[in-house]
């Protein structure tokens, strides 16, 4: 298996962080993209709506991976920031969801 999504999977474990994600991972991405459009186009409320939803995601899955036996490792700064969360919330989320580790992990913490 891909050790990066086997990483990613040992620190997303707790029920809690697995409904979190679930919830808000789709919340980020739905911000972001129509906050990007909403700039293009001009529409400054919609963009701030937009940012708002980022900003929201973010905070409630810093708080649901407080919750995790394995935290995340800390962020080397700005463009480790923004390159970790992008890749997490675009592809590494989605492929944990896809190839059912999410569902897996969910199914493990109710034991």
């Amino acid at each position: 298996m891909n050790s990066k999504l086997d990483d990613y999977s040992q620190r997303h474990r707790n029920q809690l962080n697995l409904l979190v994600h679930i919830a808000v991972v789709p919340l980020f991405v739905i911000g972001l993209v129509g906050g990007v459009v909403a700039l293009a186009i001009g529409q400054f409320a919609f963009f701030g709506v937009g940012v708002s939803l980022v900003v929201y995601s973010l905070l409630m899955q810093r708080w649901g991976h407080a919750q995790e036996v394995i935290s995340p490792e800390p962020f080397q700064g700005l463009i480790d920031f923004l390159g970790r969360i992008l890749t997490e919330q675009f592809v590494t989320f989605p492929r944990f969801v896809l190839t059912g580790r999410w569902r897996a992990n969910f199914q493990a913490s109710n034991r």
